[in-house]
């Protein structure tokens, strides 16, 4: 099932809307992380710089095999050997990856679905025990260029309230400012 509201522009008009490192920094994605789930690679604009971060596997999914063939691509061009390419309709069947299995979970603008806390159910699925989940979203705000429909767009309270509600805890500071059109949050799996 495709999430509802989430057509992508061109991928240099994508690309221009976000700091993708700063971001990935801003929420935590460090060094230390070993294995990262990311629900939704889309044109691997986090990809690439998740799989220089981490010390393991980037599992992306997505359910488009275009998206997944450019983050191919973009993977080989910069010479990564640890993003794992799968396409999945991860809403309906999941991630198909064994439950405790990465540190860190990406779920970036796609918190708009039908099935928000579900998705979320997965991630906290895939995480060890302290592992960390990545949220980012559009900002609620009509004048963004970008993002599904305010009717549907979560502001980061309600982001916040379904982790919760899947088992995850708060950590840090809470609302990240992501600039230009984004906000970040940062829950942890607990121990």
């Amino acid at each position: 099932m495709r999430i509802r509201d989430s057509g992508m522009p061109e991928e240099a008009v994508w690309c221009g809307f976000f700091d993708p490192q700063g971001t990935l920094e801003k929420l935590d994605l460090t060094p230390g992380c070993v294995d990262v789930v990311e629900f939704g690679c889309g044109y691997g604009t986090f990809t690439i710089p998740a799989a220089r971060n981490a010390g393991g596997t980037v599992y992306a999914l997505d359910i488009d095999p275009q998206m997944l063939e450019m983050t191919g691509i973009r993977a080989a061009e910069a010479g990564l050997d640890n993003v794992k390419l799968m396409q999945r309709d991860f809403m309906t069947a999941g991630s198909g990856l064994p439950d405790r299995s990465a540190d860190y979970a990406m779920v970036f603008n796609i918190l708009h679905n039908e099935e928000p806390v579900a998705l979320l159910e997965e991630a906290y699925r895939t995480l060890r025990e302290g592992g960390r989940l990545g949220i980012m979203h559009w900002t609620y705000d009509a004048d963004t260029p970008r993002g599904p429909d305010l009717t549907i767009r979560p502001r980061p309270e309600q982001c916040r309230q379904w982790a919760e509600q899947a088992g995850f805890e708060a950590e840090g500071e809470g609302i990240v400012d992501l600039p230009p059109y984004h906000y970040g949050i940062v829950l942890r799996r607990p121990e």
